[in-house]
């Protein structure tokens, strides 16, 4: 089965902007509560990528899964580098929905496949050999998993890993040993039994703390995420405008059946995570009370306004 081979990388966009200033600043910064990481995954390091600025969106780990936070409107690209010095397969959906074929994600199905150390930024739906149609962050109901009938897994990205299956060496010829008749009689040169320790290898490599394919049942097990009504629309994603990016065609035969890592990144708008505990937002900051007058007692921006008229 011909399977799918990315060449090209998407570029990415540099947007400077102005921070607006501020009346007041808290005496000394405080640090986050719980530091995001950016990458995530050990066949491959996966991260997802705000297109408009080139920045990896930080990644925050609530409740045993990871999550990011979208804006509706805001093009995005799932940025895989392989992690190994060998080929690996991945099968990447996003919403349910198989990112190069359009079927309901299977772990079986289609997928791009990356060489030893091979990066490149998945841009959008695979609508040919030579374009996409962009990833971009919308609302539930616009988003292409809604708009084509299977709304029920909006708000996450999958990646199922499969390492290459490597050639078996051809058997070695049988060995001809003389015999007391003048004949020759043949024995086959046996190979070595298989060592515990590469029996366990491939099951020490499909169990990843993190990544494993029992990780979404042991979530479910534990509840789904509790939040309070959302002070904005859930995001999905949306077939976004049409744009140029090549791939080519490989075969790749997978080692096994079952994948090596499974890596799912949940994601939400910035409001809805805040308000379900996922993105930890530090108390305000306040000026320290002096004894005596306060410098500042009231710290409000403005101009110098008039006094009140004087009465004699």
């Amino acid at each position: 089965m011909k399977r799918r081979l990315l060449f090209s990388t998407a570029l990415a966009w540099t947007a400077l902007g102005v921070l607006p200033a501020c009346a007041e600043s808290p005496v000394r910064p405080l640090p986050p509560l719980s530091p995001p990481s950016n990458r995530i995954g050990s066949l491959m390091q996966l991260s997802v990528v705000d297109r408009a600025s080139g920045r990896e969106l930080p990644i925050y780990r609530h409740r045993g899964e990871y999550w990011v936070a979208g804006r509706p409107g805001t093009r995005y690209a799932i940025r895989a580098r392989n992690a190994m010095g060998e080929r690996v397969m991945a099968v990447m959906s996003v919403d349910g929905i198989n990112i190069v074929t359009g079927e309901t994600a299977g772990v079986l199905q289609n997928g791009y496949v990356f060489s030893g150390g091979e990066r490149s930024d998945i841009t959008g739906w695979r609508k040919s050999d030579s374009q996409i149609a962009a990833f971009e962050f919308t609302s539930i109901g616009n988003s292409y998993a809604s708009r084509t009938g299977r709304p029920d897994d909006v708000g996450v990205i999958g990646v199922a890993m499969f390492r290459e299956r490597v050639p078996e060496p051809p058997p070695a010829p049988p060995i001809a040993f003389p015999r007391r008749d003048g004949g020759t009689r043949e024995m086959e040169r046996r190979s070595e039994a298989p060592s515990a320790a590469a029996e366990a290898a491939p099951a020490a490599q499909a169990r990843s703390a993190d990544s494993a394919l029992g990780a979404e049942a042991a979530a479910s097990a534990k509840g789904s995420l509790a939040r309070p009504a959302p002070p904005s629309p859930s995001l999905g994603t949306a077939h976004g405008r049409r744009e140029t990016s090549h791939v080519g065609h490989t075969s790749f035969e997978r080692a096994q059946s079952t994948p090596d890592e499974v890596v799912r990144i949940r994601y939400d708008s910035r409001e809805n995570l805040i308000a379900a505990g996922v993105i930890p937002v530090p108390p305000p900051a306040r000026w320290p009370r002096p004894k005596g007058p306060s410098a500042f007692p009231g710290s409000e921006m403005g101009y110098v306004p008039d006094p009140p008229a004087r009465y004699e």
